[in-house]
């Protein structure tokens, strides 16, 4: 039972340096970062990718060290936080998937269409064809 209790005490994840940790370290150089960037520009994701993945790459790091669960509730709070603060006026058609172009997209419309009347077509004539011979 104590080893337990020991075990326990040294692998838990001390929450309160984790937040602030976090906030220091990490937090702290996106808001350098994301001010350098004009505001207007927040929403374009070539502006701001290579702040929001050194922001990300902080998070792992610091709950690495710490030993935390990584992504946990915390790092959840703290990339929330972030959004309502830098990315709460960003349409989100930006990010949602498209479907692909035309070009692309009838091949594979058209061609299981085909393939199925051709053998519904072939099952018809050979049916048809064998009907004399029993």
């Amino acid at each position: 039972m104590i080893s337990v209790h020991c075990f326990i005490l040294v692998t838990a994840c001390p929450e309160a340096d984790f937040g602030q940790l976090l906030n220091e370290f990490c937090l702290t150089k996106f808001k350098l970062e994301m001010d350098e960037i004009d505001k207007n520009l927040w929403c374009d994701w070539g502006q701001t990718v290579k702040s929001y993945r050194e922001v990300t790459n902080c998070t792992y790091l610091v709950a690495q060290k710490l030993d935390c669960y990584w992504p946990g509730p915390q790092v959840n709070d703290f990339f929330i936080t972030i959004h309502r603060n830098y990315f709460h006026d960003c349409p989100a058609t930006g990010r949602v998937p498209k479907d692909p172009p035309s070009n692309v997209l009838c091949p594979f419309i058209i061609a299981p269409i085909l393939v199925t009347l051709l053998g519904t077509a072939l099952v018809v004539y050979k049916s048809q064809r064998n009907e004399g011979i029993v």
